[in-house]
């Protein structure tokens, strides 16, 4: 069983619209559907916003549903010129740029005490989508110093809310992780809520298009 971890129900729906549920459950506060598409069964929860519930959501389905690797997607922001609006994108690698030890252990932004490198690197689809680097906080904004930090010293091309997490979590089981993302909104062109809302469903209507050679590959 394929598990995957969405934040926000509009991310979900694009799935379910396509999904045949067999049964639907709250655990632990969290909406969960079991059923199938394209071929394979899935053990989907809708987590919400965050790290904490991104890392809650995925350790749900690892232990109440025994899933055999987890999967990630959703709309999320660019960074740069290599991340156009509205495309798709995998994530081969994740940082947690709310995350800092640096003081106490001289580690480079992101690296989580039990690692030595702040980037955890994701499993990758063959030859489907172009590949970028994600950061995720706990931050949906427009400040000029976290997108200093994510551009000039972590080099990420995507930020978001919970993909990082959701890798801590998969390496901690030992499972296979995947992330794919639909751009929403560039810093720079402007406030990224304005366009995020301007541009979220034409990216989740790209986003889905993509399920089927997603799902082909896992």
């Amino acid at each position: 069983m394929i598990g995957v971890v969405i934040a926000m129900q509009s991310e979900a729906d694009i799935l379910l619209d396509v999904m045949k549920t067999h049964r639907f459950l709250t655990v632990s506060g969290k909406k969960v559907h079991i059923g199938e598409a394209f071929g394979k069964e899935i053990a989907l929860c809708i987590c919400g916003v965050g790290k904490v519930n991104a890392a809650l959501g995925a350790q749900l389905l690892v232990s109440k549903f025994d899933v055999k690797c987890l999967l990630n997607f959703g709309v999320a922001g660019g960074l740069n010129a290599d991340t156009e609006l509205c495309q798709v994108y995998q994530i081969g690698a994740a940082v947690q740029f709310d995350f800092d030890l640096t003081q106490l252990n001289g580690t480079a932004m992101g690296t989580l005490d039990e690692y030595t490198e702040n980037y955890l690197q994701l499993n990758r689809f063959k030859d489907v989508f172009p590949i970028r680097k994600l950061g995720t906080a706990d931050r949906f904004n427009d400040s000029p110093a976290d997108y200093k930090l994510l551009t000039a010293e972590l080099r990420a091309d995507i930020r978001d809310m919970e993909g990082a997490a959701i890798v801590q979590a998969a390496y901690a089981t030992q499972l296979p992780v995947y992330s794919v993302k639909a751009i929403s909104d560039v810093a720079g062109s402007g406030s990224t809520t304005e366009q995020f809302l301007a541009n979220k469903d034409k990216a989740l209507q790209n986003l889905k298009a993509a399920l089927p050679a997603i799902f082909e590959q896992l």
